[in-house]
């Protein structure tokens, strides 16, 4: 039995969530949102609470429902107050900028590194060594703070590149005599 699709899901004021056959679509303050849901799972919307329910005792159906409940309370925590990823930039020269489209980041390259932001997705760069990427799709806001961080990962030598805020980076020693 799946522990987490059996937690109904709260609907907070100033969100509403309605369903379209398999469809969810949730709208809150920050914008819209919407889910497909598997033909292994049944929900229902009541007043202020969603649930969720497998519609036979499949394996498959087990795992839609665990999933589906997940994807659900995230569209309605997207609308209602949104996701953010907080990066630290750790190096000499490293750094960012906000741009009209993006961001530019100098990562130690012999050019500056220009990124595009999809639609839904801002940035802000509080200082030069910190960048702030927000959304309301929890997924979309990973992909792209994951993105900025492929471009230069935390080498474990001395620690440059860029990290999520809070990570953990293993670091080995140098040469020894």
């Amino acid at each position: 039995m799946s522990r987490i699709g059996k937690r109904p899901i709260a609907v907070p004021d100033g969100v509403s969530v309605s369903l379209a056959g398999r469809v969810v679509d949730v709208k809150g303050p920050r914008g819209s949102l919407s889910f497909e849901t598997s033909d292994d799972v049944a929900v229902s919307v009541d007043a202020a609470v969603v649930t969720v329910t497998p519609r036979g005792r499949s394996k498959r159906a087990r795992q839609q429902w665990g999933m589906a409940r997940t994807m659900i309370a995230n569209c309605v925590e997207g609308v209602s107050s949104g996701f953010r990823k907080e990066l630290e930039i750790n190096g000499v020269g490293y750094r960012a900028q906000k741009t009209d489209r993006g961001l530019s980041l100098a990562l130690g390259f012999s050019h500056d590194v220009t990124i595009d932001l999809p639609d839904g997705i801002s940035a802000e760069v509080p200082k030069a060594t910190q960048i702030i990427i927000e959304g309301t799709c929890k997924q979309r806001v990973g992909q792209v703070a994951a993105e900025i961080r492929r471009w230069r990962r935390p080498e474990p030598f001395k620690g440059k590149g860029v990290r999520y805020a809070g990570e953990f980076v293993f670091r080995k020693a140098g040469k020894k005599k």
